[in-house]
């Protein structure tokens, strides 16, 4: 049986990204600099055509489909939408000063960056801290994460067929949660805006083939 491959694509950089600020359920737009990531995804993408494309339903993600999409040998021009890919919803820390954050959340268990806290208690318990942390418990906690996320993921391939290649353009901290579900590669270091992840679905599972990647 051949496989459904999925291409991950993270957004080019925008202007929270710029600022260092958190961005989730947050959207800004893409940068100047956030286009050439997209253009340079499209580039090193051209040679696979895609059977479908999907992105979250923020402007920063749908925008970088459509450059990838302007580029590539299929004849589709929008991605299909979806909620369930928007990031990590982050609650009171939304545009929050990164550093600010990570001092918040992790402070007290001398972390103060989002590479320490995911090498001290991983991302999925990073997220329950996030969500801790927030005073107006809207942050999302890992349950609440996945429970919105795995669906959307099984729609997607449930609608592939066996060997068609999709195109999936979402979020940094999503992706590396898919990561770290699929595989035990080290996904502490900062995810490149415009990088490339390749999972494969086969028989019923989830296998991560290269993580964060800005060549094919």
């Amino acid at each position: 049986m051949t496989g459904i491959n999925l291409y991950f694509v993270r957004h080019g950089q925008t202007q929270l990204n710029h600022y260092h600020r958190i961005q989730g359920w947050a959207d800004s737009d893409l940068t100047d600099k956030g286009v050439q990531d997209a253009v340079t995804a499209a580039n090193t993408l051209s040679q696979i055509t895609f059977d479908q494309a999907y992105s979250s339903d923020t402007k920063r993600a749908s925008r970088t489909a459509r450059i990838i999409l302007e580029a590539n040998p299929a004849p589709l021009t929008e991605p299909i939408q979806k909620p369930a890919l928007r990031e990590e919803n982050f609650g009171y820390f939304e545009g929050n000063d990164t550093g600010q954050t990570w001092s918040i959340v992790g402070g007290r268990t001398g972390c103060y960056s989002y590479p320490k806290l995911i090498e001290t208690f991983g991302i999925e318990k990073t997220r329950d801290l996030i969500a801790e942390a927030d005073p107006y418990g809207e942050a999302e906690n890992d349950q609440q994460f996945w429970a919105r996320l795995q669906p959307g993921l099984d729609e997607i391939v449930a609608k592939a067929e066996p060997g068609q290649n999709i195109l999936v353009v979402a979020h940094g901290t999503l992706i590396k949660s898919v990561v770290s579900q699929f595989s035990d590669l080290d996904i502490r270091d900062s995810i490149l805006n415009g990088s490339i992840t390749k999972v494969i679905f086969e028989d019923g599972t989830f296998t991560v083939d290269y993580y964060n990647h800005k060549e094919h």
